[in-house]
């Protein structure tokens, strides 16, 4: 299949079928972003939906864009704004990969099922399910999207590229998601399977009549390298494809809709689609409802992240940290500000971590209560440490706040945690407190108090947080910062820094959507006007004044404007010698995502994620998605450019709009130094224009480090991973270093000798110890240095441990009895008539064993024996207003079996007899497995 211009993503929402309507790269219609999203899009609304039945309330989308589609499935359940941004960060995640297979893999037969490699591309998707299933129970979500993206792309291949669609089937073939099952009449290496097509392009019905006839299945041979195959063979077809050429030639690809195949590329992506939908169906079914929904980034996109110093002179930080979550739990439950998700990492020294997460508040209350200081006293503390396993466990794009009134003992991760806040996205603000014992025991430090706060203002910076220094008597004063962006739809409309300080009069846009907006400034001796498009002014003395409120602690200013604030453009004017930030956000839905790519060539080009820094000397281009309140349409783009934070320099980029609130954006010239994306535009619903930039900076490199993750890690096996380092500048010995945030035992090669302009490779191998729990998550960031320290890159991978499976085969059911009151035909009696089912369900001799039954598709009530014995009873009680029921059992191994039960209702007058129930026992392997090939790319 065709990659399309690798995901600029997310295609038009089509919640209820329709056209594809993103083009690929070439004349294709239908490719891996169509076919992944509309299954993608259906299958969360299906399990919104579903929620909000068995809650009691309707789901009623407004239109059929993301951010609707976010807002009907989370915004009834509480007040305040809804975003977008994670659910279509999440999808990007998942489209990139996808396409990126056809870059990664693309001489790898087993990665699109071409040349017959029938057994391998299905382990491939096995191994895969597997890994996300255990990624998903783990809440290991961004590695479980990542791995699905290049799942789907080899199980939406194999349709387009095999002859399953030509043999006349329009199901899925489901021995291809069921390890336990053989794969059946494939077509031997010395049968032939195609006839001579003699244009050397593509002819219909070049598959030979007996292929077709006995129900043979084959491929084509695909061949980049070489235009050798075994003879008689079926090509791939198309230009890159070498065997095409050599008889007999031609092709079979349904990858694009050509004269000769419209239909058969229209059944492979009907069959393609149906398969995706399979899958994730299955994933569902193993993760829960709402986890599968956190899985695909629908979840409310405040995240609380603590990273707290428990060393002996903490006391009074840790029991203001434990004031802020109280006060934000209490305060925002039952609105959308309220987090989704709240993650504590403690460190000392030696020790730090571990990292704690969880999704209810009662938790964090108790585990951040038994938080005591202790320890400490004479040396720095790992405070970058426990910071690297936050950056690595919470989602991308939180808010994460360190408290600490210590120099950092671990000052040599500076550069990883770098490329941890550039890879995510996530801001970190720093909150040091002081006091007599605690400047004694920093004298006593390797680092003075001072050098290690320009680092903490350092990784601030970096990310777009603040690094806030206080006395500990004004800590609570300070973190009111934690308050305000501990909520939903925050965005940044300006963000600057100026080290040296000096005058300067910065402006900003306020538009209408925007509330809650607040402005910080760090630094010393600071003053400052503020003056709104009115021409009313207030200075940095006036703490109640016409704009807003002025609060003053430490090197802060918190400036909150009043809530009648006016729309137009504002400007402050600063004035300092000493070096200073300036911060301006609100909350609002109009917001964008954005990630740095490169183009890639071959039989199906595209766009690939840049892991590193963008290549110097080179234009940079980003992939930009941009959010309205009512979907891409309610908004205008005018221009985004890259602006540097310390500086004045403003470079426009060109825009290529791809629909949907798409663009690639092209920058000829990148600014020297850290810079930002800014974006400007028009929100439609208000005619007020806007301005959104983005918090993490980024900056460009002559060096290039690469590296492909093919699998997933298996507990107590070393693992290999080959990298490659490039430069374009001048040759020499590259340092390398390589780190992970569980502490694994790594080897890495300490340098490699890169010759001028040209590319060297090594190997870094990890040891899993044999006791890691399947689902883990592993991030190694690789690092290589020029000579001299001139210049460095990294790349930032996430890895998987996943336990070997052997238990493939689902749970089964059978149902026992089914009685009931003959439902009445009129649904405005249904509440007086009730029906049951009994059903046993089991895992067989062999199993591992159910953990896990639940209901969905039907409002009643569920009923089980232990879940422990062999057999286990169910029973369903409903009322006639909800005629269906699906059961859903889950082993051990997370392979997924359902039962879907239906009542009939009764058209005639209400009788006594009992109706003739139907059972619908769909049983599904958990890894299950669902494969297409290179089908529409």
């Amino acid at each position: 299949m065709m990659s399309p211009v690798l995901c600029m993503s997310f295609l038009a929402l089509v919640l209820s079928g329709g056209a594809w309507a993103f083009p690929p790269i070439g004349d294709g219609a239908s490719t891996h972003v169509s076919i992944t999203e509309k299954a993608v899009l259906q299958k969360v609304t299906e399990v919104c939906q579903a929620i909000a039945e068995s809650e009691g309330r309707d789901f009623t989308p407004t239109g059929n864009s993301a951010e609707e589609l976010v807002q009907a499935c989370l915004g009834p359940k509480a007040t305040g704004e809804v975003s977008a941004a994670k659910f279509k960060s999440a999808l990007n995640e998942i489209y990139i990969q996808n396409g990126q297979v056809d870059r990664d893999f693309v001489n790898s037969p087993a990665h699109h099922f071409n040349s017959e490699a029938f057994a391998l591309g299905r382990r491939l998707i096995t191994d895969g399910v597997a890994s996300i299933k255990a990624n998903v129970q783990k809440e290991n979500f961004l590695a479980a999207r990542e791995t699905l993206g290049r799942v789907l792309h080899t199980l939406q291949d194999f349709y387009s590229h095999s002859n399953w669609v030509d043999l006349g089937y329009t199901e899925p073939y489901a021995n291809l998601i069921r390890p336990d099952l053989p794969l059946e009449n494939l077509a031997d290496v010395k049968t032939p399977t195609c006839s001579d097509c003699a244009n050397g392009g593509f002819c219909s019905n070049s598959i030979l009549p007996n292929i077709l006839n006995e129900k043979k299945l084959t491929s084509g041979y695909m061949g980049i390298l070489s235009s050798a195959k075994p003879k008689g063979k079926c090509s791939h077809g198309g230009a890159a494809d070498l065997t095409s050429s050599k008889a007999p030639r031609g092709g079979i690809s349904k990858d694009e809709r050509r004269s000769d195949n419209v239909a058969l590329h229209t059944a492979a992506v009907t069959v393609a689609t149906t398969a995706t939908l399979q899958l994730l169906d299955d994933i569902r079914g193993a993760a829960g409802d709402n986890n599968y929904l956190r899985f695909m980034g629908i979840a409310r996109s405040s995240v609380v992240v603590f990273v707290i110093d428990t060393t002996g002179s903490m006391s009074d930080d840790i029991l203001e940290a434990k004031r802020v979550v109280y006060e934000i739990i209490d305060s925002k439950k039952g609105t959308q500000d309220e987090p989704s998700q709240y993650i504590l990492v403690p460190f000392n020294d030696p020790k730090f971590g571990p990292l704690i997460k969880t999704t209810n508040p009662n938790v964090m209350k108790a585990e951040i209560a038994n938080l005591t200081a202790e320890g400490g006293g004479d040396l720095p503390e790992m405070c970058l440490s426990g910071l690297q396993l936050a950056l690595t466990g919470a989602p991308a794009s939180s808010y994460i706040y360190v408290f600490t009134d210590a120099v950092a003992k671990d000052i040599e991760l500076k550069e990883t945690i770098v490329a941890l806040i550039r890879s995510t996205k996530s801001t970190v603000s720093f909150f040091m407190t002081d006091d007599g014992a605690g400047a004694r025991r920093r004298r006593r430090g390797v680092e003075s108090s001072e050098a290690t706060f320009e680092t903490y203002k350092d990784l601030a910076l970096a990310s777009g947080g603040q690094a806030i220094r206080v006395t500990k008597e004004n800590l609570p004063q300070a973190t009111d910062v934690i308050i305000d962006s501990s909520t939903s739809a925050l965005v940044i409309v300006l963000q600057r820094a100026r080290n040296p300080g000096r005058a300067e009069t910065f402006s900003f846009l306020l538009d209408e959507s925007l509330n809650n907006i607040t402005i910080y400034i760090t630094g010393n001796t600071i003053t400052f006007t503020l003056k709104n498009p009115a021409g009313v002014t207030q200075k940095q003395n006036e703490v109640n004044g016409e704009l807003g409120t002025v609060q003053t602690v430490g090197n802060l200013f918190r400036v909150r404007l009043a809530s009648n604030k006016q729309t137009g453009l504002w400007e402050i004017s600063m004035n300092s010698n000493q070096p200073y930030t300036l911060k301006v956000t609100g909350q609002s839905t109009i917001a964008f995502i954005y990630d740095f790519v490169e183009t890639f060539e071959g039989p199906h080009p595209g766009y690939a994620l840049i892991s590193g820094r963008p290549q110097a000397g080179m234009p940079a281009m980003l992939l930009v998605s941009v959010l309205g309140r009512k979907g891409p349409a309610s908004v205008k783009v005018a221009d985004i450019a890259l602006v540097t934070v310390s500086g004045s320099e403003v470079v426009g980029g060109a825009l290529e709009d791809m629909g949907n609130g798409k663009f690639l954006v092209t920058v000829t010239k990148v600014p020297a130094g850290e810079f930002v994306v800014l974006l400007n535009g028009t929100d439609v619903v208000s005619s007020t224009v806007f301005q959104r930039q983005s918090t993490t900076q980024m900056s460009v490199s002559k060096v290039t480090i690469k590296a492909v993750v093919d699998r997933s890690m298996e507990p107590g096996k070393p693992f290999t991973l080959p990298f490659t380092v490039m430069t374009n500048a001048t040759g020499g010995s590259y340092k390398i270093s390589a780190r992970n945030d569980r502490d694994f035992k790594m080897n890495v090669p300490g340098s490699i000798a890169v010759t001028t302009g040209g590319n060297a490779t090594g190997e870094l191998t990890i040891t899993v110890p044999a006791n890691t729990p399947s689902g883990t998550d592993v991030t190694v960031t690789i690092e290589a240095v020029a000579p001299g320290a001139s210049d460095s890159n990294y790349a930032v991978l996430r890895l998987s441990v996943v336990t070997k499976v052997t238990d493939f085969t689902p749970p089964q059911c059978e149902m026992v009895i089914a009685s009931s009151v003959d439902c009445p035909a009129d649904s405005a009696a249904c509440s007086s008539a009730f029906w049951q089912l009994s059903a046993n369900l089991t895992d067989g001799v062999n199993g591992t064993g159910i953990t896990s039954l639940k209901h969905r598709q039907g409002a009643g009530s569920l009923t089980h024996t232990d879940l422990k014995q062999t057999v286990v009873a169910a029973a369903f009680n409903a009322s006639c207003c909800s005629l269906t029921v699906e059961l859903v059992a889950v082993d051990k191994a997370m392979n997924v079996g359902t039962c879907r039960f239906s009542i009939v209702r009764n058209a005639g007058p209400p009788s006594i007899a009992l109706s003739l129930p139907l059972l619908v026992c769909l049983l599904v392997s958990a890894l299950f497995t669902t494969s297409f090939t290179d089908l529409l790319i």
